[in-house]
Order: structure tokens, then sequence, then C-alpha cells
């Protein structure tokens, strides 16, 4: 009994264990491969910066030491390029002589006008007339002379009346020839009279440009359209050395980022960012429109005692969305925080 219970229960694990040799196994599927993490952004420190910069304007004049006499602009005005926002004292003289050089011109190139003209339609009227007044005199000479010249022979006139007769026909003749000369003098003017007068036109253009110039040096004119930020000097001051006043476009604004030089393979222009503005709660969207083309000394100076104080870092200018030109406009030169979105292209599409 014992021995057929053991043979039945062998039997079963027999056949268990073929039916598991037997049966068709299920492989379980291929891991599935992770998705490569996106390359970590850079960031960097910043600061806003108009885009056309800030610009400080001194005296036009250089070296030369002139009071200040009006001041046209106050802080906050928005100005148009060209426009005159201050005055020095010297303005007024430099405007009289830029008046008179002025002048000067103008009576030269009327001396001009009248040496190519040679001479007024009156006046060569009255010389063509006083020379047919001279050819009739002379004709007149000429037939007296002829008749007395015939009397002579027979006696019935004058040798000297004769004599005095030819004289004058001579005299006339010569009379009419000047008159015709000066109608030529009156008609064309000569070569060397017109280069004279050309050349002093010239010399009084010169001038005038010249005091034109110099009374520009008087006054300063805004190089670019923006707002005037910060006055230095008032009237009845004289100019520092911190200049006369600074202006900027603040329609456009930029963050200017300090990008370590390792950092830089994986930039490139277009690249989207965030700038992080200190105590505002919200991001604001910027574009990389910039790379530098110098490495430099960092100009970001941080609050980390241990940061690396003489790092390599290049300059990577952002275009601040609309937004961030209105949340940053009277905010220039302001620290930043930068975050922008890593080059993680693969190569084959850069």
């Amino acid at each position: 009994m014992k021995r057929w219970l053991l043979g039945a229960v062998a039997l079963a694990a027999l056949g268990a264990g073929g039916w598991y040799a037997l049966a068709p196994r299920h492989e379980p599927p291929p891991p599935v491969a992770a998705a490569p993490a996106p390359s970590p952004g850079v960031g960097a420190l910043g600061r806003v910066e108009p885009a056309s910069r800030v610009r400080k304007l001194n005296q036009p004049g250089g070296m030369a030491v002139t009071r200040l006499d009006r001041l046209l602009v106050q802080e906050g005005d928005e100005v148009q390029a060209g426009q005159v926002v201050a005055e020095f004292a010297d303005a007024a003289l430099k405007d009289a002589t830029v008046a008179q050089n002025r002048a000067s011109l103008e009576e030269q190139r009327t001396a001009l006008r009248r040496t190519r003209e040679a001479g007024r339609a009156s006046e060569i009227a009255a010389q063509r007339a006083r020379i047919a007044s001279l050819a009739a005199q002379e004709e007149i000479a000429r037939r007296d002379a002829l008749r007395t010249d015939r009397l002579v022979p027979s006696g019935a006139g004058s040798e000297a009346v004769a004599e005095r007769n030819r004289f004058a026909v001579t005299r006339l003749a010569a009379d009419r020839a000047q008159a015709e000369a000066d109608l030529v003098t009156l008609s064309t003017a000569r070569t060397e009279d017109i280069q004279l007068a050309e050349a002093r036109v010239a010399a009084a253009e010169a001038a005038l440009a010249k005091a034109e110039a110099d009374a520009r040096l008087s006054r300063v004119e805004a190089p670019v359209p923006g707002t005037i930020l910060r006055i230095f000097a008032r009237p009845g001051d004289q100019v520092g050395s911190d200049g006369l006043m600074e202006m900027a476009d603040l329609t456009r604004l930029d963050v200017v980022a300090d990008v370590f030089e390792t950092d830089l393979p994986r930039l490139r222009v277009g690249a989207p960012a965030e700038i992080v503005v200190p105590g505002e709660n919200r991001r604001v969207a910027a574009t990389v429109r910039e790379i530098g083309w110098q490495v430099r000394r960092t100009t970001q100076a941080g609050t980390d005692p241990v940061a690396a104080v003489d790092s390599r870092t290049v300059e990577v200018r952002l275009t601040l969305s609309d937004e961030g030109v209105a949340l940053l406009r009277r905010r220039t030169n302001m620290q930043v925080q930068v975050a922008i979105r890593a080059n993680d292209l693969p190569v084959a599409a850069r």
C-alpha cells in the first residue's frame, strides 16, 4: 500500500515537472530606454542697461573752460536726437560771429555776380550811344577834311584848316575805338577777375563754416532720442569730470549678463531666458541677442565669501520683453539674476 502511494506521488511530481518544462515561457519585456535629461540651464548675474547704452553728455568745446548759461531740460524729460539741451556763456558771442561771416559771404557773392555780369544794362546802353555819337562826329569831320583838302590846290582853302580837320578825324576815330573797347570791357568780364572773386567767395564760405562749427561747440545736443537720467551741472556752474548729464533711450532695455567662459559652448543667439528681479515675485522673459567677443575678468560682485573673484566671463546681451521693459524702465544698472536655457540641440541640427 505504501509502495503504491509513493509511486503515485512520484508520478504526480514527474508530471508537474514535465508540464513546467514543456510549458511556454513568457519573457519579461526589454527595459525602455530613459529619455536623456535636458541640459541644465546657464545661470549668471546681470545688470539692466538701455540698448542705446547710457550716454554721458559733456561740454563739446574740449579743454575750453566756459560757464554753463542755460539748461533747457530737466531730469526725466524726453528729448529728440539733435535737440539742444544746454547752452554755454559764449554762445551769444559766437552767434554774432556767425552773423558777421554770413553777411561777408553775401557781400562776396554779390561782387562775384557783378564781376560776371561785367556791367549793368543801362551802362552798356549808354556806352553804345556814346559810340554812335563818336561815329557820327567822325563822319562829319572826315567830310570837312575832304572838302578842305580839295580847296587847298586852288588856293580857295587854307592848308592849316585842312590839316586841323585831318587831325580832328584822327582824334574822333581814336575816341570811338576807346569807347568800343570800353563796351567790350562792360560786356565781358576778365577771367582773372572772375577767379579772384570766386576765391573771395570760397574764403568767406570757409570762414562761415568755421564760425558755425564754433557756435555748435557752445551748445550740447542730444545724440539719440531718449530720457534725461541725471544732471550734474546747473546754470552758472563749470562742467566737472562727471560731465554735464546722462541720458538713454529707455524704450528698449537689455540685460547684460556675465557668463562664465566655460558655459559659452552651451549658448546660442536667440535662446530664451528668464530674469529674476529682486523684490518681484514674477520672472521676466528675455532673449539672447548678442554674445560678446572678449573674455575678461568678471565685473559682477556677489556676496558669497568663497566665490571666485578672478573668474573669466563674457558679456552676453539679452533683449527684455515688453513686460520687462515696463517693469525695469526706471531701474538702469540694477543687478538681476539670469537663467538662460542651454543649447541642448544635437550637433546635426545645429
